[in-house]
């Protein structure tokens, strides 16, 4: 069997290419159903993009890679695509947007223009083989009636990375890569809890609090979470992105003001009280009683000279920890790395030096902070490779 496009991977960014790509289109995963990412996201409300969308929520070895796409579809781009649907959908906090109702209505939208495309979707089924030839490539496919071969003028890669192989991420796109000799930056988990040992924190589990966290280069206000295995919450998933293994993070306990001058200010009113008493309205009473393992809390505020109450601060604004790891990509929201983007065409997400294959999506080395950026990158990747695959069909 011929087709002009053969993508590999049902998810966001396959899904959003194969609906607006002309010609004979196929689209296969392994899958059960397409978009399975998509349908977990958000809370199964998917937060689909974010408003405040641009390069500089992106990481890269090449920060300028993602600028094209970006700006060619944008964040209201896809806004307006949702909105010609009829999805509902509302800002959360932070420009992050979500559905009204369900993640299911973006898969349900993706699917209705695949279908009004005349695209053939197959699932269960998978890429044994793939082999370039001089109009394209070969692909053997193996699916539920057996191994069947079709070829293709154009080939994506759409793939995701290794990100929640429960949902069955694998590194597929990366062995494509290197049967093809491109380039792959290291990759890691992303956007992921960070771990620690001997259960430091399963005292405190469950306890949240508004906090900075830095790590590497990357600092975000956004709430803490302790649990069981170590922290969470959207402040940790964001700065892990930026974490490398041996390396420090600093938490700030009182992001919104100096906590040196808060409890000065107090000492005249009530300085009868105890001082993890008076702490404790500034912070989750169960962190209070955790910290005083770490920080001498006794005594009335009253008694407590500047320089004690200065000592206490900086520990709670620069509070030093070290992980020993992540979560890793089981519970990783995206892969941080993939294929590198000087092997690809900015403006096509085109492999350079193998004519006719693509890459888009999580597969490639561009990964965007929590909150719909992440998604973002697969509809405007997916849009730039379709604005290619339309040229390509017309000027056969």
């Amino acid at each position: 069997m011929q087709f002009d496009t053969t993508i590999i991977g049902a998810g966001a960014a396959g899904m959003m290419c194969a609906a607006h790509a002309d010609g004979r289109v196929l689209l296969v995963d392994h899958a059960k159903a397409p978009g399975e990412k998509i349908r977990i996201s958000g809370g199964g409300r998917c937060n689909f993009t974010n408003m405040h969308c641009g390069p500089h929520a992106f990481l890269s070895q090449n920060p300028h890679f993602a600028k094209s796409a970006l700006a060619r579809y944008t964040q209201w781009d896809f806004v307006g695509l949702v909105d010609a649907h009829g999805i509902a959908w509302h800002e959360k906090t932070l420009g992050q947007l979500f559905c009204d109702v369900s993640a299911k209505e973006i898969i349900a939208m993706l699917r209705a223009m695949m279908q009004a495309q005349g695209v053939d979707l197959r699932l269960k089924t998978s890429v044994s083989g793939i082999t370039k030839i001089e109009s394209g490539f070969d692909l053997d496919l193996e699916t539920p009636e057996g191994t069947q071969h079709i070829s293709t003028h154009t080939l994506v890669i759409a793939t995701g990375g290794k990100s929640i192989p429960k949902m069955g991420a694998t590194g597929f796109a990366y062995d494509v890569a290197r049967q093809f000799n491109l380039p792959l930056t290291d990759t890691r988990a992303a956007l992921v809890p960070f771990t620690f040992d001997h259960g430091r924190f399963s005292e405190i589990s469950g306890v949240a609090t508004p906090a900075r966290v830095t790590a590497g280069s990357g600092t975000f206000d956004e709430a803490l979470l302790f649990t069981h295995r170590g922290l969470s919450g959207p402040a940790v998933l964001q700065a892990s992105s930026y974490w490398q293994e041996g390396q420090d993070i600093t938490v700030n306990l009182s992001p919104d003001a100096d906590m040196f001058d808060t409890l000065r200010n107090r000492r005249p009113k009530a300085g009868n009280r105890n001082l993890s008493t008076e702490l404790a309205t500034l912070l989750p009473a169960r962190l209070v009683e955790h910290l005083s393992h770490e920080i001498d809390l006794t005594g009335n505020i009253a008694d407590c000279p500047d320089t004690r109450l200065r000592g206490i601060a900086d520990h709670l604004s620069t509070w030093r920890l070290r992980p020993n790891g992540t979560e890793g990509y089981r519970t990783a929201e995206v892969t941080l790395g993939g294929v590198d983007t000087t092997a690809l065409s900015s403006k096509t997400m085109a492999a350079k030096d193998v004519p006719g294959l693509y890459f888009i999506g999580e597969a490639v080395d561009v990964t965007g902070w929590l909150g719909g950026y992440n998604f973002q990158w697969a509809w405007s990747s997916a849009m730039a490779c379709a604005d290619a695959l339309q040229q390509s069909v017309n000027n056969k």
